[in-house]
Formats: structure tokens, C-alpha cells, sequence
């Protein structure tokens, strides 16, 4: 059937694989519709009828080839990601290729203004409104009218015990300021709740005007959520339904924030919302759309299969269809196959081919490294939890006490002291007036906060890997047996996606500055330790040899022959440390550590070039001023 696509001025070329579809409605001429019929027969014998779930035979889609990809994003969400998947299985089924890629609500929509993504499963209402009104009203964006959930809320949640405490309402937060830690638990940066909450603090709203916002992920303040349950804390933090957290937790939602989140604890209605235009280029998709139709139980049952038992969202999909078909065949009522062979190949059993046997042999016994990894965190954050606990007490305390008392100095006093200090180091006029224009640039663009925040951070992060490191990479020179077993553990160390390095910190030591610190050591460490080993073990022969001769203790020889003939390598390390340290910022900043990072992350997922630029400026110039002040003065006495 054609759905309200023209057809082409010329006939376009035969497919090599026939449309499932009758053969005779626009055929000319009795030879070629006999062919026609021929290919419709070869097909169908090919294909084999529909399965028994759905309702009516699937008819052939007449969308042209540019519909078969469809493109969805992943806004990180698990509910959304869930109904993505649900939607990508039934495409898949179709004969379509679904691509899901993951972004944040404003990318998602500036990327279906400029016809990126053609599909968008998660627009929850009211509290996108602010996203999606500038598209709606370019007419770039369109909004399918029914709603595919109902019943959903979305607002500021507690513990129950904390809401038995006395803190039930917006207003009652700055009642438990000092229990709360003056701290609101956000997800992502730039998401909409984000924004809300930002706004109350920035208006001072309910009085929430010296509180801060934690932004990390939706599972990164879960962790900090269950860290909280489990010490008996009080925290407020961001929480919604559909999701499983409400049955994790014993959580209630706060009262009177209608004015900030909507009515009825941020009542949300979630809409399908697709780039304009793609209705009539790919009706037999927006057919499929308009069929989708949740309910808060199915996507909280979809959701605990992700997030509690670790599955594939698309192989949860797959799994919870197969053991619902009435809703599959609701779903798929009236939604044609693209090309006519994709049911076939959906259902077909496994090719008998032996080597087809050997690779579903190979993926059916999966060695469970992962599954090791979650048990073994499990162990140790049951059993370590006091010592997690001491440790992530006393970095906190450091940086933060390092933070206040660097914001504690005015501004320009803090620069004056700083160029001064510099000049005295190097004897460079021109560093350090360079010093002072980066750092009143900074101050000028309004970063100085979280520039301090940073440099807290780098300073800790660098000293630590320094005073590691560079013991180890001295014994490491002197112990080649040492050295060899260190090597591919530092090649691990600098391979591994430095993303997995904030999981199992983030589970063990919660949100803040603490998994973000211990992250950059790891991902820094093995500078100083490969420099400070390639220095030592390079040492000039002749000169140990001298020192033997004259009777030198081997701590003698190290201290004044190996170290300073090492030590340009040994401050190569070092400054490389130091830059590796601030290159892990904004990743950091994705599990609350603050500084220059937020608001990189933040301008990434809203599309704020502007914001993006001027941060990005910000941690170039910290980076200059580190790099310069770091290298060790040159024999002429200039930078």
C-alpha cells in the first residue's frame, strides 16, 4: 500500500530483492506483471508467511531506501533507554536498521534540527518544555499527539527515614543544610531537572541560595543514593518514576515543588517526537511509532533488567517480546516489512554450518571476567567500607581545605602573590606577566572559582603521583626483575579508557572530588614512574664508577650522582604528570569532582558554544602557566 509517498516521474530500478507486496497493482503490461509475479512468488516462498502472533500478514513497505536506518538517541536515561531498545528490536524485525547514539536532551534536539536523528523516544513534559519549545516553533521538530506514558513524576526525592525526620518539603531543605552538607545530588550536567534545581539555587528559592548542585549521571548519584541509605544520612537528590530506584530504595518525594517541577510531584507525560518531515518520508516507521504505547510497570520491568541484572537493553527487549507476544502483534498492527525478507531473517533458527556452531560455542560460554569484577567490588565495598570511608575523609578534607583556603584570598591578591612567587622561581618578566593576563582573563570570563577548584585538584593528584612514583621508578632502576613485572601493569594503566577507571572509584568512594583524585594518580602515575626509571637506569657509567671509587654509600651515590644527573628526566616526568592530571578534569567532572570540567561537560550537553569555548580557553591557559612554571629552569637562568 502506498502511503502517501508520489511517485517518481520515471520508474526507479527493480530491487534485486522483490517488495513483499501484490504484483499487479501498478504493473504495465501482461509480460511484466507475469515477472512481477514470479519475483512476488519467489519471495514469498523465500519469506514464509508471518508469524502467528501477529494479527495480519505484514504488507512490503514502499519507503524509499534512506528510511531502512533509523537513527535514535540515548539521552542516558534508563527508562528512555529502555524504550529506545524496545523500539530498535521492533524496527530490527521489520527489516530496519536501528542506530541509537548517545547524547544529552539538547544535543538530541539541535541533531534532529539538522536531520542526525530522525526519532526521539524520551521527551518527558513538562519538564522539557524550555528544550524543545525553540524547535517547535522553527517547525524543525514534530511532536506525535499521543503520548507513548502516561503517569510518570519527576521531582526532588529523600530517603524515607529523612522524610519521617521532618524534611517533607521543599522548604524544609535548608532546615538540614549542615546534614545535607549544603548539597542537592543532580545527574548529568545540562539535563533539564539540572537546570531546575540550578535556578532555585540561583534565585534562592525555598532559600536554597547556598546550597550547590552535585552533577554526575543518573548511576553515579544513584551510588552516592545508596551510600547515603546505607549510612543513614539524609540526601536529597533528583528522582522519578518509571524506575526501579523506587523499589531499591524506601524513597518518598517531596511536597511544594509545584511551582518549580509541576503539579502532582512533577507529573510528566512522555511524548515520541520525530524531525519534521519524516512522516512523509517513512510513514511505515511513524505507523510503528504512533502504535508504541508503555506503561510505568513495563518500562520499571524493562529497567531492572538493565540496570539490577546487567543485561543488554536491546537482549532485554528482545527477551521481554518474545515473552509478551499480544504486545508485540499490538504493536506491530498494520507496520509493513521493509523489502519483504526481514521477518524471515528474524526468526530463522541458527545456521547448521559448523563453524556458525563454533562461534555461538564461543559467545554461549562467555568468560565471566566482568561478572568477576562486580563480585569482587561487591566483596570489597561490604567489607571495606570503614576504610573506603577514612580515606575518602581525608582527601576530601585535604582538597577541600586546599579550595577554601585559596577562594578564602581575594582574587587579585591571590594573582599578585602568585606572579611574585613565580618571578622569584624562574627570574622571567615576561612569565610572569603572562601569569597575571591568563589569570585575569580567567577571572575576567568568570572561572576563577572553578580554576582554583582545578588547581587543587592537579596540585593534590600531582603530588601523589610524584611521591609514588618516583620512589618506584628508582627501585624499578636498580631492580630490572621489578621493572618487568611493573611494565604491563603501567601499559595497562595507560591504555585502559580512562572512563573505567571513575566505576569501581565512583562505587567505592561516591561522588565528589574523592573518585575523581584517585582516578587521575592511576591514570598519571606511570609518567613519573617510566621517566624517573629511564633517568636513573641512564646514568653515565663513568660516574658511578667515580663515586665507587671514592668511597660513596650507595645512598650517597644516589642522592648525589644518580638524582641530579636524572633529574631532567625525573622533572620531564613530573611535568607530564602534572599535565596528564589536568587532561583528566573534565572527565572527572563527570562524577562531581567540580572545577573547569563542569562546565566543559555542561556545555557540551546543551550545545553552548559559547560556554564550551570559554572554559576550553580557561584550561589552556591553566595548563600553559603549569607547563611553563613546571620546567626546570634552563642554565642560562631563562624560561
Amino acid at each position: 500500500m502506498d502511503r502517501g509517498i508520489e511517485p517518481h516521474a520515471s520508474a526507479p530500478p527493480v530491487p534485486p530483492t522483490p517488495p513483499f507486496k501484490c504484483p499487479f497493482n501498478r504493473s504495465r503490461g501482461l509480460g511484466r506483471g507475469l515477472l512481477a509475479a514470479a519475483a512476488w512468488l519467489l519471495a514469498w516462498l523465500l519469506v514464509g508467511p508471518a508469524p502467528a502472533s501477529a494479527a495480519t500478514p505484514p504488507a512490503s513497505s514502499s519507503e524509499p531506501p534512506s528510511c531502512q536506518e533509523v537513527r535514535l538517541p540515548d539521552i542516558g536515561w534508563t527508562d528512555v533507554t529502555a524504550t529506545t531498545a524496545l523500539t530498535a528490536v521492533l524496527l530490527e524485525q521489520r527489516g530496519y536498521r536501528p542506530q541509537i547514539t548517545v547524547l544529552s536532551v539538547p544535543v538530541t534536539y539541535a541533531s534532529m534540527r539538522n536531520g542526525d536523528i530522525d526519532v526521539f523516544m524520551g521527551n518527558w513534559m513538562p519538564t522539557q518544555e524550555a528544550d524543545r519549545k525553540p524547535y517547535i516553533e522553527d517547525r524543525s521538530v514534530e511532536v506525535l499527539e499521543q503520548p507513548n506514558l502516561t503517569g510518570a513524576k519527576y521531582t526532588l526525592a529523600v530517603p524515607a527515614y529523612a522524610y519521617e525526620a521532618g524534611l517533607r518539603d521543599f522548604a524544609d531543605i535548608p532546615k538540614f543544610a549542615d546534614a545535607l552538607d549544603h548539597t542537592i545530588y543532580g545527574i548529568e550536567p545540562g539535563n533539564d531537572g539540572n537546570r531546575l534545581v540550578l535556578g532555585m539555587i540561583h534565585g534562592n528559592t525555598f532559600g536554597l541560595g547556598d546550597f550547590k548542585l552535585l552533577e554526575s549521571s543518573e548511576q553515579g548519584m544513584l551510588a552516592q543514593v545508596e551510600r547515603a541509605v546505607r549510612a543513614h544520612r539524609p540526601i536529597v537528590f533528583l528522582g522519578w518514576a518509571p524506575h526501579p530506584m523506587n523499589l531499591r530504595f524506601d524513597l518518598r518525594y517531596l511536597n511544594g515543588g509545584d511551582s518549580v517541577f509541576g503539579p502532582h510531584f512533577g507529573g510528566a507525560t512522555i511524548y515520541t517526537n520525530i524531525r519534521a518531515g519524516y512522516e512523509r518520508q517513512c510513514p511505515n516507521v511513524v505507523h510503528l511509532l504512533r502504535n508504541l504505547s508503555f506503561s510505568v510497570d513495563l518500562e520499571s520491568e524493562l529497567m531492572s533488567a538493565i540496570l539490577d541484572q546487567h543485561r543488554d537493553p536491546q537482549d532485554a527487549a528482545r527477551d521481554w517480546l518474545t515473552a509478551h507476544p499480544d504486545m508485540r502483534a499490538k504493536w506491530l498492527q498494520g507496520v509493513a516489512l521493509f523489502g519483504g525478507s526481514a521477518e524471515a531473517l528474524a526468526n530463522a533458527k541458527p545456521s547448521g554450518h559448523w563453524l556458525d556452531r563454533l562461534q555461538a560455542g564461543i559467545v554461549g560460554h562467555k568468560v565471566p571476567v566482568g561478572d568477576s569484577m562486580n563480585v569482587f567490588i561487591g566483596f570489597v565495598k561490604a567489607h571495606g567500607s570503614a576504610f573506603f570511608n577514612g580515606i575518602s575523609t581525608v582527601v576530601r578534607s585535604g582538597v577541600d581545605g586546599l579550595t577554601h583556603l585559596l577562594q578564602y584570598v581575594p582574587g587579585p591578591l591571590l594573582i599578585g602573590l602568585m606572579v611574585v612567587a613565580i618571578w622569584v622561581w624562574r627570574r622571567s618578566v615576561w612569565l610572569a606577566a603572562f601569569v597575571a593576563l591568563a589569570l585575569l582573563f580567567i577571572m575576567n570570563q568568570g572561572y576563577w572559582p572553578a580554576t582554583l577548584e582545578t588547581l587543587s585538584l592537579v596540585a593534590f593528584a600531582a603530588a601523589a603521583s610524584t611521591l609514588i612514583g618516583v620512589p618506584l621508578g628508582i627501585a624499578a632502576a636498580h631492580r630490572p626483575w621489578l621493572y618487568a613485572a611493573m611494565r604491563p601493569v603501567l601499559d595497562l594503566m595507560q591504555t585502559l579508557p580512562t572512563f573505567v577507571y571513575l566505576i569501581p572509584t565512583l562505587v567505592l568512594f561516591g561522588l565528589g572530588v574523592v573518585p575523581g583524585l584517585i582516578s587521575t594518580v592511576i591514570f598519571a602515575l606511570p609518567a613519573p614512574i617510566r621517566l624517573t626509571h629511564l633517568g636513573v637506569s641512564t646514568v653515565p657509567t663513568a660516574l658511578l664508577e667515580a663515586g665507587q671509587a671514592f668511597g660513596a654509600t650507595r645512598w650517597q651515590q644516589l642522592w648525589k650522582i644518580e638524582l641530579p644527573a636524572a633529574s631532567p628526566s625525573i622533572f620531564a616526568g613530573i611535568t607530564q604528570c602534572i599535565m596528564l592530571s589536568l587532561s583528566m578534569v573534565v572527565i572527572a567532572a563527570l562524577v562531581g569532582a567540580g572545577g573547569l570540567g563542569v562546565p566543559v561537560v555542561r556545555a557540551l550537553n546543551t550545545v553552548q558554544i559559547g560556554m564550551g569555548f570559554e572554559a576550553g580557553i580557561a584550561i589552556v591557559l591553566l595548563a600553559v602557566i603549569l607547563d611553563r612554571v613546571m620546567r626546570p629552569p634552563s642554565r642560562s637562568g631563562r624560561s
